[in-house]
């Protein structure tokens, strides 16, 4: 199911090897980051966000406009970091949990002025609270221009919930929808694990998607009629 058919009026980005990018006022920012790739101001750019908030998606799109390549801990160091070309484009995701080498992560972040280099890394926080251990690398981190991906609106949450419930290939009544998207965390997170719950709950009791089961859903108690 498309989300151009969902019965929720929110625009979106067509997939580019992944799932349907919904766009919402929590993330518009973050969209305009990466559409305005190569017109950024700073070479250097932090996207934020909890889990499951399209820093990923994102990312991949990133690539996708800019041919950028994705380092990761086992392939940034500094042999690597000395071939880069001027204006190469980079990623780096997760780079507040990942085990990267503090001294090759500092010192692509100098060349990224030095060379040009387009660097885009993703975290779930602000580097203030990494607990990185090498002072300049804190203060480069520090002093990165940070994009943030907001909690989710009401619209953006019920509009994945009812696209999760599609690709499941489950119909929701939109009461129980509503209720549903009132009863959780308002987080993508959330709403997948939610949509996991009561579709497990429906499948073990054989009963169609009602309120009373996504209650019991929820609570983790489901009983058969």
């Amino acid at each position: 199911m498309s989300l151009v058919q969902l019965t929720l009026d929110l625009p979106h980005r067509a997939a580019l090897g992944a799932e349907d990018f919904l766009v919402s006022d929590c993330n518009l920012a973050a969209v305009k980051l990466i559409d305005s790739w190569p017109s950024w101001q700073d070479r250097a750019q932090l996207l934020i966000g909890p889990p499951a908030s399209g820093k990923t998606h994102l990312a991949r799109v990133f690539q996708a406009l800019s041919g950028a390549e994705a380092l990761d801990p086992n392939t940034l160091d500094m042999r690597l970091i000395e071939t880069m070309a001027e204006g190469t484009p980079l990623v780096i995701e997760d780079a507040d949990r990942s085990a990267y080498d503090e001294k090759a992560l500092f010192h692509l972040l100098n060349l990224a002025r030095e060379k040009g280099l387009y660097l885009l890394l993703t975290a779930r926080s602000a580097p203030r609270g990494w607990g990185r251990s090498l002072p300049d690398l804190a203060s480069r981190l520090n002093g990165l221009p940070v994009v943030e991906i907001g909690a989710p609106d009401e619209g953006l949450l019920k509009t994945v919930l009812l696209k999760q419930f599609a690709d499941r290939q489950l119909n929701v009544d939109p009461k129980v929808l509503e209720f549903l998207a009132l009863n959780i965390d308002r987080s993508l997170a959330a709403a997948a694990a939610a949509v996991e719950a009561v579709d497990r709950a429906a499948l073990a009791t054989g009963r169609k998607i009602s309120r009373q089961l996504v209650v019991e859903a929820l609570a983790g108690q489901v009983s058969s009629d």
